[in-house]
């Protein structure tokens, strides 16, 4: 018999699930505390249960872990990146950054990405599958457990593009934010999108109360659709047509994210052109170098993101510039799963 992925599982599934066997359904809630508030996944130290019971989960349950296969510490900024390895050989990236106010954790969704943007790592080497509810979940609980610290905020922004992933992202979010488990605030929770238009009116409509952050990285559909390819299906005015829904449907200010792209997009003109899109809308826009990727030559000159701030500062649009985190460990996600699949497939060759 195929064992149930249990952290996977909302409350009720876990009720349903143990009174489909025989057992009581009070039962459910304590196991529920033991995975989501006391991080015991092992089910054996589950104390308050009864022998017979634990035998019994662990023939119908499993608890599917990550390890960690590589962490980088930076020098600079205590920024750490982890590579966690999965249970079936994949491998996901996660960052946990500090600043003043606490801890927030960079998660990934997928493994690999097939939204294609041309300045991105993570599209690189591929996309391989989603992650389930648990993986997401694990990649919080595993980074406070090794790191010691408490996560106080939580970005969906590492691989994967999580409305690609849309129902096992939202389930995350409800376990997450469960008042019985982790009772984790949705407020303190920002999802990024490239723009996948359909999944925005739905998560509208669910009033989360989370951040949703657009990356937009251009202000015209021709430029944006060559780095940006969802751009081909959902255009920029269809794109900010969901937004302006979201905001109304829940009252959240909209973060768009714009990595300042030298001989791309950061231009005067392109400025000008981005503060006659957002102007009049609840928004902020959140201004960023562009990674360096190996494969890739798009680089930001030294002015450029400064400049662009200002430009769109006078035309009354709020932006900032995002502060650069973990330079010296490459903490933008992709690069360091890629290199990892690459020597698998290399090991792999050697070996046949």
């Amino acid at each position: 018999m195929e064992k149930t992925d249990i952290l996977s599982l909302e409350l009720p599934e876990l009720e349903a699930a143990l009174e489909a066997v025989g057992e009581k359904k009070f039962r459910a809630k304590q196991i529920y505390q033991w995975l989501h508030v006391k991080r015991i996944f092992d089910f054996d130290k589950m104390t308050d249960l009864s022998v017979q019971l634990r035998a019994r989960l662990k023939e119908i349950f499993c608890v599917n872990g990550l390890f960690v296969q590589k962490k980088l510490e930076s020098s600079i900024d205590n920024t750490v990146k982890y590579l966690y390895r999965l249970s079936d050989g994949n491998y996901v990236e996660t960052v946990l950054m500090e600043y003043s106010y606490g801890h927030s954790i960079c998660v990934s969704t997928q493994v690999g990405c097939k939204m294609g943007c041309r300045f991105c790592a993570s599209a690189i080497a591929g996309f391989v599958r989603s992650l389930t509810p648990s993986e997401i979940l694990m990649q919080i609980y595993e980074t406070e457990r090794n790191s010691g610290v408490k996560v106080s905020g939580v970005v969906l922004m590492g691989i994967g593009e999580p409305m690609d992933n849309f129902d096992n992202v939202v389930k995350f979010l409800r376990i997450l934010s469960d008042g019985k488990g982790n009772n984790f605030s949705l407020r303190h929770v920002s999802l990024s999108t490239c723009g996948i238009v359909p999944r925005i009116y739905e998560l509208a409509d669910m009033k989360l109360q989370l951040t949703l952050c657009i990356s937009l990285h251009s202000s015209d559909n021709n430029s944006r659709s060559e780095i940006m390819p969802v751009n081909r299906t959902y255009n920029i005015q269809e794109l900010l047509g969901a937004c302006r829904y979201y905001i109304e449907k829940t009252g959240r200010r909209v973060t768009f994210e714009y990595a300042v792209i030298s001989g791309v997009n950061s231009s005067d003109a392109d400025a000008d052109r981005l503060s006659d899109l957002l102007r009049g809308m609840n928004c902020h826009v959140n201004l960023i170098p562009v990674n360096k990727v190996r494969e890739r030559n798009y680089r930001t000159a030294s002015t450029a993101v400064a400049d662009f701030a200002k430009r769109l500062g006078k035309r009354g649009i709020n932006a900032t510039v995002r502060r650069t985190l973990g330079s010296d460990i490459e903490a933008a996600c992709g690069q360091l799963r890629r290199d990892a699949a690459k020597q698998n497939q290399e090991k792999g060759g050697a070996d046949a």
